[in-house]
């Protein structure tokens, strides 16, 4: 990997945590992007000592001393997690074609980052895929000889994509939610009822507004317009963010948290046929109930799950 340079524009979107957004820098300055985005929320006024952390935060960035455009995309006041981060990415995407995408909590090894780069290329003008994942979460798919596999599952703990898939199919509001759910469809685009039936709580929370996030919208357009996202069978990223005082949804502690990454080998194996890995998703699915959903009641604990 010594010949090999990252050319993609890396996307980071930070807030108010200094300690675990040097870990994150660290990672990419290691990779030494040509172009790095950076987005950032503004303090709360009702948080003392808030303002102090976001103003740290930002000082990491102003570190950078590679040769690299550092693009910045700054709030003065708190939009939150919703408009904050939708709105960011929204810049990403009328700023460039194509990114990788990293949040302050999520610590990548270096194989992730030419990972995404590759699958950027070979992926870039087919239709059927509009997200590539960093994290499998512990959980490999069936063919451990290949690279990667297709799944329904968009996990976010470092990813990547294309403006032709994010301007196509994000909406942060869900609009099309009500028509999928009246028709009752849902099940049949996941291919588990047990999941549908969790995920239809969630795009309820969504669509009323009642969980202040924006990438179960990200999930809902993958299932909503049948399109498919790649994850790696070696775990690429490491969250380091859940337990953190000032997390916003990962709060509780996790089976799926700190996991070890492992160094991805190159040339990537390709998939032999384009086809989702639905055994590894329903048992991602299951690994997620035993972990994490055990009361649906709060829309705090439904956020955790993607």
């Amino acid at each position: 990997m010594d010949d090999w340079q990252l050319t993609t524009p890396v996307a980071l979107l930070i807030f108010n945590r200094p300690d675990t957004t040097e870990q994150v820098f660290e990672s990419i300055r290691q990779a030494q992007p040509s172009q790095l985005l950076v987005i950032a929320d503004g303090p709360r006024g009702d948080r003392p000592g808030e303002a102090e952390k976001c103003a740290a935060t930002r000082q990491i960035i102003d570190r950078v001393d590679w040769d690299c455009q550092v693009i910045k995309h700054y709030s003065d006041i708190n939009l939150g997690c919703k408009l904050r981060v939708s709105s960011g990415i929204d810049w990403v995407f009328d700023t460039v074609e194509e990114a990788i995408v990293l949040e302050d909590d999520c610590v990548p090894n270096q194989s992730f980052f030419r990972y995404c780069q590759e699958l950027l290329t070979q992926y870039r003008d087919d239709p059927r895929v509009m997200h590539i994942a960093g994290s499998n979460e512990g959980i490999p798919g069936q063919n451990l000889h290949e690279s990667y596999y297709f799944s329904r599952r968009t996990h976010i703990w470092g990813w990547a994509t294309w403006r032709r898939a994010w301007q196509t199919y994000y909406d942060v509001d869900i609009k099309l939610w009500p028509e999928l759910k009246q028709a009752n469809k849902l099940a049949e685009l996941i291919g588990n009822k047990q999941e549908a039936s969790v995920k239809t709580q969630v795009f309820d929370l969504v669509y009323e507004n009642q969980i202040d996030t924006w990438d179960h919208q990200w999930n809902f357009a993958c299932l909503y317009h049948q399109q498919s996202s790649i994850l790696p069978n070696k775990n690429l990223v490491s969250n380091i963010g859940f337990g953190h005082q000032e997390a916003t949804h990962t709060i509780n502690p996790s089976s799926f948290a700190n996991l070890p990454t492992e160094e991805l080998d190159f040339p990537l194996i390709h998939p032999q046929h384009f086809q989702q890995d639905v055994a590894t998703d329903d048992q991602y699915f299951e690994a997620r109930q035993n972990n994490q959903v055990k009361s649906m009641t709060h829309s705090d604990e439904v956020a955790e799950w993607v």
